[in-house]
């Protein structure tokens, strides 16, 4: 996909592409919420009953989580151009990481707040590398903003034992896949690489056995 502008009709289809993946990942997390409504309004025992309301709650604040984390990855959550406290995405990848035991989060960030495009971008990388840790491993995230030039540089890296991968979202990143070509797998790498792009920045990735390295660099504003 070229890093030029969109068309209108481009960037129709890549909100549609996003608005698919938005709905394919919260369709686990409410299907379970309407599961255990139905299954509570049948049961009568009430130690089950008990537990059909904490499968509830739980559905809930999963459900609550992916969407504050959708709102700020895809969405324009906290206004245009400002910077974002790093605790705010911080908080949003620790809740997709909670119960997820086999994943280690380690958090290396300069400073207290990061641009806008920095957080969006920080955040789809560790939902990429997040989704590549199919058997679990480590995630280490890191992020500053060069005091001389304003230049954000982000590092996310996955490593752990087979490391799952799509090529295509690979291409997306880098603005080599066709727009034709895009999914709603690979919509949100393909929105970074068109929001890099406008900045003047870059976006790449390093893939080996071991590893899954995303970075970027985005000029300030």
């Amino acid at each position: 996909m070229s890093s030029d502008t969109l068309t209108r009709n481009q960037a129709l289809e890549l909100a549609s592409l996003l608005c698919s993946r938005l709905c394919h990942d919260m369709l686990s997390p409410v299907g379970a919420l309407s599961n255990g409504l139905e299954l509570l309004a049948e049961e009568k025992d009430p130690a089950m009953r008990e537990r059909c309301f904490e499968l509830l709650e739980q559905s809930a604040r999963t459900s609550a989580d992916k969407l504050k984390f959708f709102r700020l990855a895809f969405g324009a959550a906290g206004g245009f151009g400002e910077r974002i406290p790093v605790a705010e995405p911080k908080a949003l990848i620790e809740a997709l990481l909670a119960g997820k035991d086999r994943i280690q989060l380690s958090w290396a960030i300069g400073g207290d707040a990061l641009p806008k495009a920095a957080v969006k971008t920080l955040l789809n990388f560790a939902l990429i590398a997040m989704e590549a840790l199919v058997r679990g491993g480590t995630l280490d995230i890191a992020a500053e903003v060069r005091a001389s030039d304003g230049v954000a540089e982000i590092v996310v890296r996955a490593a752990g034992p087979r490391i799952a991968f799509d090529p295509a979202v690979g291409q997306a990143l880098e603005g080599a896949a066709g727009f034709g070509e895009l999914t709603s797998k690979t919509a949100p790498a393909a929105m970074m690489a068109q929001m890099a792009a406008a900045q003047g920045g870059r976006l790449q990735y390093m893939l080996s056995d071991e590893a899954l390295v995303l970075g970027a660099v985005l000029p300030g504003l």
